[in-house]
C-alpha cells in the first residue's frame, strides 16, 4: 500500500526516503492478495489478517525490546486467532469478551513466568498490544461476516487506499505546511485535503455500487475514515517517536514493517464497521 504520509519537500525536491517502483510493486502485490481472499472466498481474507496481526505484534514486540518490554507472544497470537473466531461467530460482545481473556490470559503469563515488577510492566505493554492489533482488527471480521461481509470489507480497504494514495500525491505535488512537525513532519495539510477528496470519491463510489447505499453514506464514511486513518497514522508515529524507530520493521520491502502498513487501517476498522452499522443496517 503507497504511504499516506507526505515526503518532505524543499524546493523542487522531493525526498521520499523510499525505493517507489519497489514500493509500489509490493503495494500492488499486497492489494492484489486482499482482493483475491476477499473475492474468491472471504472467509481466506480472515486467515490473512491473523497472519498479518502476527506479524506486526512480532514486529511490535521486536521493538518494545528497546524499552525492555517483552510481550508474551504466544497467548497474544492464540487471543488473535480467539478474537478473530470470536468477531467472526459471536459479534461485537464475543469480540470482546475475547479481548479480555487475551489480556488476562497474558498478564498471568508473564506473573509465572517473571519478577513481580517486569511482569506487571510486560502485562500493561502487552494489554496494549492487545488492545491496539488484534482487537481492532476484529472489527474486520465483524464487517466480514454479515452477507454482503466482502463488499464492506472491500470498501473498507479502498477507502484505506485512497487515504493513502490522496494524501501520498498531493503531499508530493503541492505539500509545503505541516500537519504536525513534532510527530510526523512529512505529513502536510495538502496531503490531508487530498486524501480527503479521494477518500470521498472513493466512499461515494463504493456505497453506491458496492452497498447500493446512498451517495451521502460514502460521503460520511469517507471522511470517518479519513479522520481515524490520520490519527492512526500519527499515533504510530507517535509510538516510533518514542521508541526511535525509522521503521517498525523490514518485513514489507520498500515500506518498511508490516505495522507500517496497517497502522492506518487498524484505527479506521471500528471507525468504518460502525458508520457501516448505522447507516446500511444487516438486514
Amino acid at each position: 500500500m503507497i504511504e499516506q504520509t507526505a515526503p518532505a519537500v524543499t524546493g523542487s525536491t522531493v525526498r521520499t526516503g523510499r525505493d517507489l517502483p519497489l514500493a509500489v510493486g509490493v503495494g500492488v502485490a499486497l492489494i492484489a492478495l486482499v482482493l483475491a481472499s476477499l473475492l474468491v472466498r472471504k472467509e481466506a481474507f480472515g486467515l490473512v489478517l491473523v497472519l498479518a496481526v502476527g506479524a506486526s505484534l512480532w514486529e511490535l514486540a521486536q521493538a518494545f525490546r528497546r524499552r525492555d518490554l517483552h510481550l508474551p507472544l504466544v497467548p497474544l497470537l492464540a487471543g488473535t486467532i480467539g478474537m478473530a473466531v470470536s468477531a467472526w461467530t459471536g459479534g461485537l460482545e464475543a469480540l470482546f469478551v475475547a479481548f479480555l481473556l487475551t489480556v488476562g490470559g497474558c498478564v498471568v503469563w508473564r506473573l509465572l513466568d517473571g519478577s513481580g515488577t517486569a511482569a506487571l510492566r510486560d502485562g500493561t505493554a502487552a494489554a496494549f498490544a492487545a488492545a491496539y492489533l488484534p482487537f481492532l482488527a476484529g472489527f474486520a471480521m465483524l464487517m466480514l461476516a454479515a452477507p454482503d461481509g466482502a463488499w464492506r470489507v472491500l470498501l473498507f480497504i479502498l477507502l484505506g487506499v485512497a487515504n493513502d494514495t490522496g494524501g501520498y500525491t498531493a503531499g508530493v505535488l503541492w505539500g509545503r505546511h505541516p500537519l504536525a512537525p513534532s510527530i510526523s513532519p512529512k505529513k502536510t495539510w495538502e496531503g490531508l485535503g487530498g486524501s480527503v477528496v479521494l477518500a470521498v470519491v472513493v466512499g461515494v463510489l463504493g456505497a453506491t455500487f458496492l452497498l447500493d447505499a446512498p451517495p451521502l453514506v460514502g460521503v460520511v464514511v469517507g471522511l470517518a475514515a479519513v479522520a481515524a486513518g490520520t490519527l492512526g497514522d500519527l499515533g504510530e508515529s507517535l509510538l516510533k517517536r518514542d521508541l526511535e524507530l525509522k521503521d517498525m520493521g523490514r518485513l514489507v520491502p520498500g515500506h518498511g514493517g508490516l505495522l507500517d502498513r496497517l497502522d492506518s487501517l487498524l484505527l479506521t476498522a471500528p471507525v468504518t464497521w460502525a458508520v457501516l452499522a448505522v447507516l446500511v443496517p444487516v438486514g
